[in-house]
């Protein structure tokens, strides 16, 4: 409780409520008077830099979350499992139902404006005797979840790399050092954007938005032009389970995990909120805006790109390693036009693994600023002058690079823990919004939003809570019935481990750290 003194100490020192934001002062360190106002209610100091705004935090989560590129990059999950009907339509069910998780998040967001996210919202929002637990348990899922998002993302660029090499030289054979290589060369990258360049980084979003809309088009304008046509009642009433489950609708469902990584982290904004200013006001609408304008442009180009297939099998057999590749190749007929639009792809995966890194440091520098993590005082330094939380970036870092080497020994083992985001997430997603329900349903007073649900936010909440469950279950399932170990989908024991040992940490030394943000918090306001 001595942490907890002192911070009211310093916020008490530093002056009245009505002399800290009282003045309608607008300062890129201190944010607006209501940024101002949110910090001091949820006693916490401002130690970074509020240089985010409306446009750089929608490009921000709009590159992040890249929802058009993943539906190109993860193309053969849907085409195995659901056909090119099944893609389409468990797309648009996916976008449904991440819409209103979406906004049922966007609500919380705007009531406690923190960089730490659903771990804050589940202390504030959940039941008082569950609070202290449920926060722990959320704030390390929300670790392994975006942990964990680093190597996998660069891993994602990095494979397909080598998936252009192989297209230029077909005699290169992909060694596993060499993708290991690749993620912490990507990573590398990543890092020196997020802390040489760190006070450029909202300037680079605006700049690589740009490139996320024109690289669209560009891609879409060839395949529109250029590739063979199937006919519409091919891509719109065929549903397969080339996946061999035995069920169409059971093979569909297995392959929304396509979509859902997709359309997943609308949470990443949030964990930047404390260098956006007037958060409470523009961070939900930029997580809603992100949300609409992705889906449109991933449905868009998975639609186009199911028109252009051709031989399916020919496709997912690709030597490449990435179905769409060998579509631009058949589109253009050329190595070099298929290498420059995949560099689009490249590009927009590398930049999405420089905004994992920072909304990762981010939530792990709240988390640990909360004692719910080991070595907390050192993961939540902020150096001055960087206005950065410098130590958990190159935590983050270090973790990515370790997380890599696993792939020298075992590819299999390295995707299953880096796919481990997804559940992580959605897990985290399913407890917070359910604490909001809860307090709904009990009629229980809510804190003052600037973006509030009104009297549908029980239902909205509910319909998300629903939509999770099914999503969160199916994430567990292989690619295939019965699968060989190769195959198989080891996230939940992976999973559970963690669970096992965050619970494990709690009892033996969380719970004596670990007291949960809701007892910081200013209660005069």
């Amino acid at each position: 409780m001595a942490d907890l003194k002192g911070i009211e100490t310093e916020i008490r020192d530093s002056g009245s409520a009505e002399s800290q934001y009282g003045d309608g002062v607008v300062s890129e360190k201190k944010g607006t008077p209501d940024d101002q106002k949110d910090m001091s209610r949820m006693g916490k100091l401002q130690e970074m830099r509020r240089n985010f705004k409306f446009v750089s935090i929608f490009g921000y989560a709009m590159i992040l979350m890249s929802s058009w590129e993943t539906t190109l990059n993860t193309l053969s999950i849907p085409l195995l499992n659901g056909g090119t009907g099944g893609a389409i339509f468990v797309y648009i069910g996916t976008v449904v139902g991440m819409f209103f998780v979406t906004v049922s998040m966007a609500e919380m967001a705007s009531m406690a404006p923190t960089s730490g996210g659903q771990y804050h919202w589940v202390s504030e929002f959940a039941p008082r005797k569950h609070q202290k637990f449920l926060s722990y348990l959320v704030g390390w899922l929300c670790v392994l979840g975006w942990q964990t998002g680093i190597p996998s993302v660069g891993y994602l660029a990095g494979t397909q790399i080598q998936g252009l090499i192989i297209l230029n030289n077909p005699s290169y054979f992909p060694e596993r050092w060499h993708g290991t290589l690749l993620v912490i060369a990507i990573a590398t990258f990543s890092i020196v954007f997020n802390t040489v360049l760190a006070r450029k980084l909202p300037l680079i979003e605006g700049a690589v938005l740009i490139l996320h809309i024109c690289g669209f088009f560009a891609i879409l304008i060839v395949l529109w032009v250029l590739a063979p046509r199937s006919k519409a009642s091919d891509v719109f009433g065929v549903f397969q389970d080339n996946g061999g489950w035995g069920n169409v609708g059971l093979s569909c469902l297995v392959g929304q995990l396509a979509p859902v990584f997709g359309l997943l982290g609308s949470d990443s904004a949030t964990h930047m909120s404390e260098e956006l200013r007037n958060a409470s006001w523009v961070l939900p609408r930029a997580m809603i805006w992100t949300v609409a304008v992705n889906s449109v442009l991933g449905l868009v180009m998975l639609i186009t790109i199911c028109f252009c297939l051709g031989d399916v099998p020919t496709i997912l057999s690709t030597a490449t390693g990435y179905p769409y590749i060998q579509v631009l190749y058949n589109a253009t007929g050329s190595n070099a036009a298929t290498s420059v639009l995949a560099a689009i792809m490249i590009i927009m995966s590398t930049f999405g693994c420089v905004n994992n890194v920072a909304t990762s440091s981010r939530q792990l520098f709240a988390f640990a600023r909360d004692h719910g993590v080991p070595f907390g005082d050192f993961l939540s330094y902020v150096r001055p002058g960087w206005d950065i939380p410098l130590n958990a970036i190159l935590v983050s870092f270090v973790i990515a690079v370790l997380m890599s080497l696993i792939n020298i020994g075992s590819t299999v083992a390295f995707n299953s823990i880096a796919s481990l985001g997804t559940c992580a997430l959605l897990s985290s997603y399913i407890i917070s919004i359910s604490c909001m329900f809860i307090k709904r349903w009990r009629k229980e007073p809510l804190l003052p939003s600037r973006f509030n649900l009104g009297k549908y936010g029980i239902y909205i909440n509910g319909i998300s809570i629903a939509y999770l469950w099914v999503a969160f279950v199916f994430t567990f399932f292989p690619s295939v019935p019965k699968p060989a170990p190769d195959f198989m989908n080891w996230n939940i024991l992976i999973y559970g481990c963690t669970i096992v040992f965050s619970m494990a940490y709690f009892v033996w030394k969380g719970r004596h750290q670990y007291i949960g943000p809701v007892e910081y918090l200013n209660k005069d306001m």
